[in-house]
């Protein structure tokens, strides 16, 4: 832990001075761009890094050398902040508030580094003290091990969890979108009362309705089939409806007005004028949709007993209380595996998702 940190020190200290020297040639946008990009980065560790040194004097004590360290980065920070930003003609305001996003977002990473490390490291060393975050050799036979797993059926969890993926992304985009264009697009007396009124159940936690709906299920005998998981979807989510009511006001008026003039009803115009138009939108409620029933827990450890029908949320806890103990790296290489899906579906749509967030409204568009 300690030599990675030093590491990422110098590191950082070595992109402050490549955005020195990128900025002697910065005639170019591209360059100066890049030179900014270094800069923010560097200080940012640095100023992650001064936070951690205080903390651990705090909690361990003072030394020599932990003090020494903690004023020469110090100074390293402040200086070169002062000097960059003059050179550069930077706002300091801008340079701060990037280096909190980007302090910020080490923050949120760093459980997602600990794990893909912890699921590399043997039995003994994932609870050692004190933690190391890289220990060699690497364990990448952790990830085999789980897939083969005898009490982890990956491929037959992933396979049940893909199912409702699949079932909850096109019940959801269907209903809603259904509903927001009734929302949108069509006039009628009691509209803006009804979507009022769609939002307020936004409010109602699900454990308030949690056992109704359990006898419900059970009434129709869905309760240990996939029923109760995705056939809801089909009804409609009031923060869908909302993202995708924002988007279809946004439509000129003018193509439905057209398309009625040709003699087109409600439905054809929905189906292929506003369908189409609103793709960016339709991909990021399914994309909600996808990672809320890809994460979800509670709801089949409500519904499903079978362990043949387990989803991958559920096969994780199953994973962990067998035999009364946990062996944690090979928990963390599973949940390693679990993830990678999401990861992968988020960075290939990241575009379209920010673009569909933006034109919904909810980035105050």
């Amino acid at each position: 832990m300690l030599y990675a940190l030093i590491i990422l020190m110098f590191l950082s200290l070595a992109a402050i001075v490549a955005a020195f020297i990128l900025l002697k040639h910065s005639d170019k946008p591209q360059i100066k761009k890049l030179a900014n990009t270094l800069f923010l980065c560097g200080e940012a560790y640095l100023l992650f890094h001064v936070l951690h040194l205080i903390i651990s004097i705090i909690q361990y004590g003072v030394s020599d050398f932990s003090v020494l360290l903690t004023v020469g980065e110090t100074y390293v920070l402040v200086q070169s902040f002062a000097e960059y930003t003059k050179r550069s003609r930077l706002r300091r305001k801008l340079i701060i508030a990037h280096a909190v996003v980007i302090i910020g977002s080490i923050a949120f990473l760093f459980p997602l580094v600990w794990m893909v490390s912890t699921a590399l490291k043997l039995p003994g060393q994932a609870m050692s003290y004190p933690p190391k975050l890289i220990e060699f050799p690497m364990r990448f036979e952790n990830f085999k091990t789980c897939l083969n797993y005898q009490g982890f059926q990956f491929n037959l969890y992933a396979r049940n969890t893909l199912y409702l993926c699949i079932l909850s992304v096109l019940g959801t985009i269907l209903s809603s979108s259904l509903v927001a264009y009734g929302f949108s697009r069509i006039k009628w007396r009691g509209r803006d009362f009804c979507f009022y009124l769609t939002l307020a159940t936004m409010m109602i936690p699900f454990p308030v309705y949690m056992i109704p709906l359990f006898r419900l299920f059970r009434l129709y005998n869905w309760v240990g089939t996939f029923k109760p998981l995705w056939i809801p979807a089909f009804f409609s989510s009031a923060f869908h409806v909302f993202l995708m009511r924002q988007f279809f006001m946004n439509i000129p008026h003018d193509l439905s007005e057209a398309a009625f003039m040709d003699g087109a009803g409600d439905f054809r115009i929905y189906w292929s004028v506003i369908l189409p138009l609103a793709k960016p939108v339709l991909l990021v409620v399914g994309l909600f949709q996808f990672l809320n029933t890809w994460n979800d827990f509670l709801g089949p450890l409500i519904y499903l007993s079978d362990q043949k029908r387990y989803t991958l949320s559920l096969g994780l806890q199953f994973f962990q209380s067998q035999h009364g103990g946990t062996d944690w790296n090979l928990l963390m290489a599973a949940s390693t595996l679990v993830i990678i899906p999401i990861v992968i579906l988020f960075l290939c749509t990241q575009k379209t998702f920010l673009r569909g967030m933006t034109m919904s409204g909810l980035r105050g568009g």
